[in-house]
């Protein structure tokens, strides 16, 4: 076993370095020698004086000639050496590194890496880094790992530390099944963690990375291909099955538009669960405007002819108060009683649909969370869809799982690539609506830059005076010295007084009360507001077919997906649409993610390009989701997924509860109530 706690005295250090690891959350022996580089530095080949280049890091094995202490006017110190080779002699400088001239003398060897310059004639090392030749090099000549730092601790010292601790590495007991290492070829777990640090050469870097690859998504597999065998194995009581006379006909006759043929596929999916002896658990993931609603109306509607209530459920009262709005106007032209609950209803208004749902008289209820309080009962629960369901947690649907095993139907309209999809929603059967509507014009999008502003914003008066309405998108509420962007307060300010002085303005954002909020939507939606200056509130659930502009300030802030679902908040009358995207940022990176939004429409390619970017923690919410960083892995390699996914499957049919690996148990347990945590938070 490792130690449970790290040591000064096996660190060989101070107790305040200690003190500092554990800032980093690094509170164990085991917790450091899992402590992976974020990156390496191939240095494994030396290079001669004679051949260094001016346009790449080199690594050079030399004797010191000289070298000497230079005091400076400031008070400071220059170490000056000369090194040398059989190629010739090479002048090198630090800068206040006094004990330098302790460390090494007039004829001894140093290995040095850096970029080399030219000052006054003559070729020179500024600052190199360095090292003493030995038996194993640590900072040089060698694959070198480089680790997350912190202010005190650097990846110098992480190396040195982890260097001499690493024959602990042995003690980590191995937890995959013997049969998953054979068939796959992978490393022991000890073994990865030994050469994810110290790898001799590169193909050992990459069976380590490998190995630690697979268990980061295999746990993650095994986790939702259990629950999902759980969830069809473990059902008890009343098959909720439509009734085998349903004819959908009268249904998709009342719609006002055709389905599209991605609409149609995935409601023959979904028809296909309703059918089966478990209930469904399916996931339909499709962009914005490509229809989840009208798929979900029609699962509503088969449910409710066959005898049944459902719930909607999604994650803010704006939300689910538009899908009151557009389900009732569909759904009540076939008699349904269609009820809203939300918690900020009147608690005489809470118990009159309460009420409604115990006695089986409310067919359909649409709310938010306030639909899984105590007290709620429902006699004939046959389906529950929950809208951007990533932003409900495992127990919250287990509520609802309680009473009686409804279908679950969820949707999401943050398309993510279907590599990651399969991992973090690998307990559902996935749809994806990978097609719109017919007619729908692209969304003209254009990044401007802060010297065409004011044409900018002089155009986007001229709209309003024609009769479109804007939304105006900040990251923060209030401004902030951290983050020098655009808040929606002084924003709101600004452009009320200074810009568009004679147009409609208001102000939208998450710390308003819900009446407050809904007011404002309410007058922006009925063309009482011209301009709508809002937080990241507007990402989701906000339909005003006659706003036709999105202007997002401090674009550079918020990830391609989240960019791409305040895009879609216009584009959705009859007029074309713009989306301006405003940024102060000239780093490469921003401007190259920025362009990204220019070029692409479609969501799911702009997901593939912000996992590339950003990886899967800022595309998708980790904290959100209880869903831990892979530090590893990718959810972009699709062979790698594929082999994990099928050993998980394997002995999710041969072992679900690990009675025959109890190391791999405790690991899953482990992860589980971490994940529950950052659930319920």
């Amino acid at each position: 076993m490792l130690s449970n706690r790290l040591d000064s005295k096996i660190l060989k250090t101070r107790d305040s370095y200690v003190a500092k690891l554990k800032e980093m959350g690094i509170k164990t022996l085991a917790d450091l020698l899992t402590y992976f580089p974020r990156a390496y530095r191939d240095e494994q080949e030396f290079t001669r004086i004679n051949e260094m280049r001016t346009d790449e890091v080199n690594v050079i094995q030399a004797k010191i000639k000289s070298i000497l202490n230079v005091p400076t006017r400031a008070g400071g110190v220059v170490t000056r050496a000369v090194v040398a080779d059989s190629t010739g002699e090479l002048p090198v400088m630090w800068f206040n590194q006094r004990h330098l001239k302790q460390m090494f003398f007039k004829g001894s060897e140093i290995i040095l890496t850096g970029k080399i310059k030219f000052e006054k004639g003559r070729t020179m090392m500024m600052s190199p880094k360095y090292e003493k030749p030995a038996a194993v090099l640590l900072h040089t000549g060698r694959i070198v790992p480089v680790y997350p730092e912190s202010e005190e601790i650097t990846s110098k010292w992480l190396r040195e530390k982890i260097f001499h601790l690493l024959p602990y590495a042995k003690f980590f007991d191995e937890y995959l099944p013997f049969w998953v290492l054979q068939g796959e070829g992978l490393l022991s777990y000890s073994d990865a963690i030994y050469h994810v640090h110290f790898a001799k050469d590169e193909d050992f870097l990459n069976k380590a990375r490998e190995r630690l690859a697979f268990d980061e998504l295999f746990m993650l597999q095994f986790m939702a291909l259990r629950r999902k065998k759980w969830w069809q194995e473990g059902f008890t009581g009343e098959k909720k099955q439509v009734s085998p006379e349903l004819d959908m006909t009268y249904f998709y006759s009342a719609l006002p538009f055709e389905l599209t043929g991605a609409q149609k596929r995935t409601i023959g999916e979904i028809f296909t669960d309703l059918k089966r002896d478990f209930p469904m658990l399916r996931l339909v993931q499709g962009d914005v405007g490509s229809g989840k609603t009208a798929v979900a109306a029609a699962a509503i509607y088969a449910m409710v002819k066959s005898g049944y209530q459902c719930v909607l459920m999604a994650p803010t009262e704006i939300l689910a108060r538009q899908h009151y709005k557009n389900l009732t106007e569909l759904l009540t032209r076939f008699g349904f009683n269609v009820q809203l609950m939300t918690g900020s209803m009147t608690a005489g208004e809470h118990a009159a649909v309460a009420m409604q749902l115990a006695t089986g008289t409310c067919d359909v209820v649409i709310g938010t969370h306030a639909l899984i309080q105590e007290g709620i009962t429902f006699p004939k629960l046959g389906l529950v869809v929950i809208d951007e369901q990533h932003r409900f947690g495992v127990k919250q649907r287990a509520k609802l799982k309680a009473q009686g095993f409804p279908h679950l139907l969820n949707l999401s309209a943050t398309p993510i690539p279907r590599t990651m999809a399969l991992t973090i929603y690998g307990d559902q059967d996935l749809s994806i609506l990978d097609e719109l509507p017919p007619g729908r014009t692209p969304i003209v999008t254009r990044l401007v830059p802060e010297d065409k502003r004011s044409d900018a914003e002089f155009w986007v008066s001229d709209q309003v005076t024609k009769g479109r309405q804007v939304f105006v998108v900040c990251p923060l509420i209030e401004e902030s010295d951290a983050i020098q962007v655009k808040a929606a307060t002084l924003e709101f300010e600004r452009l009320s007084k200074e810009v568009f002085p004679q147009h409609r303005l208001a102000l939208l954002h998450g710390k308003m009360k819900a009446d407050d909020k809904e007011t404002v939507m309410q007058a922006f939606s009925q063309g009482d507001i011209d301009i709508l200056v809002s937080t990241s509130v507007i990402e989701v659930g906000i339909d005003v077919p006659n706003a036709s502009i999105m202007m997002i300030e401090g674009s550079d802030r918020f990830g391609l997906a989240q960019l791409h679902q305040f895009r879609g908040r216009v584009g959705r009358g009859a007029h074309q649409s713009y989306c301006f995207l405003f940024t102060d940022s000239n780093t490469d990176q921003a401007l190259q993610r920025l362009k990204y939004m220019v070029k692409f429409n479609s969501g799911f390619d702009l997901a593939e390009k912000d996992l590339e970017l950003r990886g899967p923690g800022e595309i998708y919410g980790v904290k959100q989701s209880g869903i831990p960083d892979l530090r590893m892995a990718s959810f972009s390699n699709k062979e790698l997924l594929d082999r994990v996914r099928a050993c998980a499957q394997r002995l999710v049919d041969e072992d679900p509860n690990l009675t025959g690996y109890p190391v791999l148990a405790e690991k899953i347990l482990k992860l589980e109530s971490q994940m529950e945590v950052t659930d319920a938070a």
